[in-house]
């Protein structure tokens, strides 16, 4: 693929200098209608940008009140209540986001950067993903707590960790995928002008992983969506927990039986996510769109109501001006970090020869990580003996099975669907928000239905239970297959169409090289999601009936209820093993055959 150009053509790739907007009349300066609507058009967007902060600082207030440890938290279920409650959790939901971002950044970039910390962030990632949130949650709220004793602030910041990390890894694997599989030419680019080590990041890696790395966000934004309930309402060590905001409103609903009120939160949750779909994540979508890869414009662009209101208005060029003095210093600093010197076969994922600094490391991280695995068994034996890893070793091999099949029936299905999606802007104009409600809603909201049709139709829970995880799994596949497709160069597509490339040589020469590297990153973080997902899947409860499937996800869902911290241990360390064996005899291999052949 040729090197982009920067002068001809309308399309604004990563390197192309935006043409000028055909005109049409010579006019040279706009008519007072025009300035007059201009000046509206600031106007409201500076009355959203006021509202916004005020809306922040507001709930941001009510953050740190005064609240008693000592007795189980009483939600209240007015309906009333449902707007303070819905802003409470998108001000939770964007602050986990800024994390997952910059975790994301910091983690992706030194994982591809030294092959010494790749050996170690890369499987860690990959335990950490399998990790319930339940788990995660156990130790943030002790630890918040005793950070902030007697503050909400406490309870804030784990509802914030536990939806942080419910999307941060998802964003990880993709963003580290796109560094590691830059296109050859942008990285011989990057060295041939001498770019510092902040350049080539901010001018050629961060815009080449930018479509994956907005589509992966959006898809993380909605795995928070599917935790809130176990995020806003916390049961941990016989105690329970409970923030303002739509999931602990949802909980109690579905606790007390109420129909009703499970309606109203269920209709709450569909205007949250179509909001921030048509306010947030469209005109982001769209925007990414100047960062395709490519040598001829596609035929139809994305479009945001919102990004055009922005387009016309003067606040953002006002903005960048005013921060262009920030730009020039990040750029003078980014000097003390070096040159991009390094020769092309040095690549750090794929090192040449072992060194033996390389032997040291790998020796001294996995004398941590033995002394780690030691000090735990003899912290179970002291306990409950070794014994306890056999009976979730049994239940992983249920939990592993449903995964299996979930994996590979989202695959055959969503596929196809998100490459025809990911083909044709207008279609992801209309699907990106009916994709996105699906794949943000909880399963918890749907738990009253589900006991209603396993109970009607007399189907198991252990079976049922696939339909459940997959509503929190199967759409890691379906956005990766569009942002994938999306990816695929509009240059190659048309030379396909004109060499009359049609049906399965169709996929086995473009499709599928193209969007394979995301779907390995779509399938990498389904399975963990999976995985994650059966915690509240394998245990379906609505008023007074519970319906428990046999599984590693309701066997860790009932030791972190009870506080049974040597059983949720063992829980935790079987189901990272799962994980982690299943990433290495598969997903690791299908990453690097990626990297090897379907890399542009």
């Amino acid at each position: 693929m040729p090197l982009p150009k920067s002068a001809p053509g309308p399309s604004r790739g990563l390197f192309r200098a935006p043409s000028p907007s055909p005109s049409p009349s010579p006019s040279p300066s706009p008519g007072p209608g025009r300035l007059g609507q201009r000046v509206w058009v600031d106007v409201a967007v500076a009355a959203a940008v006021l509202v916004l902060l005020y809306l922040a600082l507001r709930l941001g207030r009510d953050t740190a009140v005064r609240f008693s440890t000592g007795r189980d938290a009483v939600v209240d279920t007015d309906p009333a209540r449902l707007p303070y409650d819905a802003a409470r959790t998108l001000l939770r939901m964007f602050a986990a986001l800024a994390v997952s971002v910059v975790f994301t950044f910091g983690y992706a970039y030194a994982a591809a950067r030294s092959r010494r910390l790749e050996r170690v962030l890369i499987p860690a990632l990959d335990i950490l993903q399998s990790v319930p949130v339940l788990a995660f949650l156990t130790v943030a709220v002790t630890g918040f707590l005793a950070l902030f004793p007697g503050s909400m602030l406490g309870l804030e910041c784990a509802a914030v960790f536990a939806i942080f990390t419910s999307q941060a890894w998802n964003m990880t694997f993709a963003f580290y995928h796109s560094l590691v599989s830059l296109p050859r030419e942008l990285d011989e680019l990057s060295r041939s002008f001498g770019f510092s080590r902040w350049m080539r990041f901010w001018k050629v890696e961060l815009p080449s992983g930018m479509i994956s790395l907005v589509w992966n966000g959006m898809l993380s934004f909605g795995g928070g969506w599917f935790f809130l309930v176990a995020s806003e309402a916390i049961s941990v060590d016989n105690q329970r927990y409970a923030l303002p905001g739509v999931g602990s409103y949802a909980g109690a609903a579905i606790a007390a039986g109420d129909l009703g009120r499970v309606g109203w939160a269920i209709a709450t949750m569909v205007v949250l996510v179509v909001g921030v779909n048509f306010l947030f994540w469209r005109p982001l979508t769209a925007w990414a769109e100047r960062f395709r890869n490519e040598q001829s414009e596609a035929a139809r662009a994305q479009r945001s109501v919102v990004l055009d209101l922005l387009r016309r208005s003067h606040l953002p060029a006002l903005l960048g001006r005013a921060l262009r003095p920030v730009g020039r210093a990040l750029n003078r600093a980014g000097r003390l970090f070096g040159t991009d010197d390094r020769p092309p076969a040095a690549h750090p994922a794929h090192p040449s020869r072992q060194r033996t600094g390389d032997t040291v490391f790998a020796l001294v991280a996995g004398g941590i990580v033995l002394w780690g695995l030691v000090d735990l068994g003899r912290y179970l034996a002291d306990r409950t003996g070794l014994g306890v890893f056999g009976e979730p070793l049994l239940l992983g091999l249920a939990t592993l099975a449903r995964v299996v099949v979930l994996v590979a029936v989202a695959t055959v299905v969503w596929v196809p669907v998100g490459v025809w999606i990911g083909f044709s802007p207008r279609l992801t104009r209309i699907a990106q928000p009916v994709v996105q409600v699906l794949a943000s809603f909880p399963a918890n909201f749907l738990f009253p239905l589900a006991v209603w049709l396993l109970l009607r139709t007399g189907l198991s829970i252990d079976l049922g239970g696939i339909l459940l995880m997959a509503l929190g799994a199967q759409w890691y596949i379906l956005f990766n297959a569009i942002a994938g497709a999306m990816a695929i160069p509009t240059d190659l597509r048309e030379a396909m169409d004109d060499l009359g490339v049609r049906g399965l040589q169709r996929w086995r020469r473009l499709i599928v090289p193209g969007i394979f590297p995301a779907y390995v990153t779509g399938g990498i973080t389904a399975s963990g999601g999976a995985w994650n997902a059966s915690i509240v899947s394998e245990v379906v409860t609505f008023g007074g009936t519970t319906l428990t499937a046999n599984g590693l996800g309701a066997y860790i869902a009932r030791a972190t209820e009870r506080g049974d911290h040597p059983h949720l241990l063992a829980g935790v360390a079987v189901m990272s093993l799962y994980v982690v064996a299943l990433n290495r005899l598969l997903w690791r291999r299908l990453y690097r055959l990626a990297e090897r052949r379907y890399s542009l």
